[in-house]
This record gives C-alpha cells, sequence and structure tokens, in this order.
C-alpha cells in the first residue's frame, strides 16, 4: 500500500522520539524528514539524540541516518511530504506560531502538540471521539491566512484532558449534560518532557503547581465542546470548570480525580457505566490504524485504575475509569487515568492525523 509521506518538527526531543517509535510501522504514513534546532541541523539522526534517547527501546534502525534538518528553514523540504507532525517548543509561544502557520503557508499539512496555537480562534483542537466536525473550520483557516489547499494547522488538546473528557462527552452525548466540573489532575513527570525525568529534586516529590496548566484545562476544554457557527468556534458557555494541577513522582500517565454536576436530568450509577461501556463514536467505524477497540475501559476493583496496570491499556490509546461514586457536593465522581505521552501526545496526534486523511483534508498523491 502507497504511503504518505511525512516528517517530524521537534524529533529529538521526548515528544518527537515518541512519533518515531510510534511511527516505525504504520500502515498509512512514512516518515521521510527530520528537523530540530539548529544544534541538531545537519548530524545523522543517532548522532544528534546520542545520550539523549529515552524511550525504552532502541533508535529504530530506518531512522539512524535520516540527516535532522534545521526546523526554521522550509524552503527545500521535498514536495512529497504532505504532513508534519509538530513536536517543537521554541522560546515562546508567537514563534512557534510563527513557524507552524510557516510550514502550513508552503502547503503543508500541521497536526501539533504545542499548546501555541490551541486557542488561535481559527485552530480547531481535534479530540476525534468528540469533535471531528470542527475540521469543517479548516477551510476557513485557509481562505484567511491565504494558505494553499494542502496546508493548515489543527491542534491536539493538553495531555491531561484526554483522562476525563472523553467520558464527560459520552455522558453528554447521550442527554445528559453537564453544568460544573472540578479537576484535579495528577500528572507524570515525562510531562514535563526530558526535564521532568532527569530532575532529581522532582522524584519522590509532589509539585503543587504545573504553570500555565490549569488555565490550559479549563480554556481548552470549554473550545472543544463548543459549536462551529459562522466560521467561527463558540466556546461551551454554559459549563463552569474548576481545574488544579499537581506533578506526580510517576514516569508515565496523568490521572485525574473528576467531580461533575449535571444541569437537570441525573443518570444513576449503571447508566452511566452502561454508557461508558457501549461508548462506539463514529470514528470507530472508520476503522482508522491507531484507533482502539475499547475507547473506555472501566476498572470495578475499587483500587483501580493504577499507572501500573492500566496505562497501557489498547497500547496506552485507551481512557481507563474507575471509582465512579456519588458524593454529596456533586453528583458523582470518578478517576481517570490516561497515557500522556502517548494517547495525550504523539499516539493522539497520529489518530487525529487518520482522521484528516479518513475525511481527506490529507490526501494521497
Amino acid at each position: 500500500m502507497k504511503k504518505i509521506k511525512v516528517g517530524i518538527l521537534g524529533a529529538t526531543g521526548m515528544v518527537g522520539q515518541n512519533y518515531l517509535r510510534l511511527l516505525k510501522n504504520h500502515q498509512w504514513f512514512e516518515v521521510k524528514y527530520l528537523a530540530a534546532s539548529n544544534n541538531s541541523a545537519g548530524k545523522r539522526y543517532s548522532d544528534a539524540v546520542k545520550n539523549r534517547w529515552l524511550m525504552e527501546e532502541n533508535i529504530p534502525e530506518k531512522f539512524k541516518n535520516i540527516i535532522v534538518r534545521d526546523v526554521r528553514s522550509y524552503d527545500s523540504i521535498p514536495s512529497d511530504i504532505k504532513l508534519f507532525f509538530s513536536a517543537i517548543d521554541l522560546e515562546n509561544q508567537e514563534t512557534t506560531k510563527d513557524l507552524e502557520f510557516g510550514y502550513a503557508k508552503k502547503g503543508f499539512a500541521i497536526v501539533s502538540n504545542s499548546s501555541a496555537n490551541r486557542l488561535t480562534e481559527d485552530v480547531p483542537i481535534i479530540v476525534p471521539e468528540i469533535n471531528p466536525q470542527h475540521s469543517k473550520i479548516i477551510s476557513f483557516q485557509q481562505q484567511k491566512r491565504s494558505f494553499p489547499k494542502t496546508g493548515f494547522v489543527v491542534s491536539k488538546p493538553n495531555c491531561s484532558i484526554q483522562s476525563y473528557l472523553i467520558a464527560i462527552h459520552a455522558l453528554e452525548k447521550l442527554g445528559y449534560p453537564i453544568s460544573n466540573i472540578h479537576i484535579t489532575t495528577l500528572q507524570a513527570l515525562s510531562g514535563a518532557g526530558s526535564k521532568g525525568i532527569n530532575d532529581k529534586n522532582w522524584r519522590y516529590n509532589i509539585i503543587p503547581y504545573i504553570e500555565g496548566e490549569e488555565k490550559k484545562t479549563e480554556n481548552e476544554t470549554l473550545k472543544i465542546l463548543g459549536n462551529l457557527k459562522n466560521d467561527k468556534i463558540v466556546t461551551k458557555s454554559n459549563l463552569d470548570i474548576c481545574a488544579t494541577c499537581i506533578r506526580v513522582p510517576v514516569i508515565n500517565g496523568h490521572t485525574a480525580v473528576v467531580s461533575i454536576k449535571f444541569k437537570s436530568l441525573i443518570p444513576n450509577k449503571n447508566e452511566i457505566l452502561e454508557i461508558w461501556n457501549k461508548f462506539h463514536p463514529k470514528i470507530k467505524d472508520y476503522h482508522l490504524p491507531s484507533y482502539p477497540e475499547t475507547p473506555i475501559v472501566y476498572k470495578y476493583n475499587n483500587d483501580r485504575p493504577q499507572v501500573k496496570l492500566d496505562v497501557n491499556n489498547e497500547s496506552g490509546m485507551a481512557i481507563t475509569i474507575g471509582r465512579l461514586e456519588k458524593t454529596k457536593f456533586f453528583d458523582f465522581k470518578f478517576i481517570g487515568l490516561s497515557h500522556n505521552t502517548i494517547r495525550g501526545a504523539a499516539g493522539g496526534a497520529i489518530l487525529t492525523a487518520e482522521l484528516l486523511v479518513k475525511d481527506e483534508y490529507i490526501k494521497y498523491d
């Protein structure tokens, strides 16, 4: 089968490395171009990540000898590259925005892990189970910014949002709208990249603050759950969210402690469990390569989900939930868990790109 040629921006960092691990045998995508900072440009990939490779498995052989290019130079990229996965984290968000839009202006599709463009008005944040229809704003983005038909920027959300929002969406979709959400996220060290894993001060410690994370959690959620209207994504206005985000000493796996209050109609516990267990979003019928067979996995044991036991469910692409209980101050509470560097980062972005291929925003030659 002919594959779509893709590149990785920020290929030497932790998310970039995870892209290579997940894409090495992908059914639809073939990595042909790697770009990183000027410090790595001109080196073989294996030399550029020497003593910095963070994955448990070795560097895939097929990528070792690819010459890394300067991420800021996009004038000599081979014309057969259709898509870039962006894992860049430049000196400031405006620089990152400009660079991603620069690639789009050259006709490349960008699926981004960066937070820089998530709240940009004409850039959708896509969670394939929740808001695939937001991709319709791509045509407006192209028109507004004079991009070619093949160029655009799509973002994926903050890595902790996957731990709970799909479960909440499943309830709303079946007629149980929610008015209030209180979330406490317990976020893994890898969410801060190599710094988080290598910083000894973070081990055996809890950091009760992650800069910018609480606002991202609240604002991105409202945008994802919003509606398209007149070429704009109108954020959800009738939902109150309060988030507290904490760094905890585990390597991979973001856990969320979630309390929810329904607007009027309140399901019982068995009804909620049935909705989650039978959750069948439209995307499941697309048979995308990265989509999990069971997107929401519920664990009935009181001591689950656990990072060690559950973070890799469905190859790290499932959301694992447990401890659904009624509460005094809200209606229900539950615990959600997702793999922050797979579903919450590279794996989630790959799934989004597969959806964009299926919907023909990204096309084969």
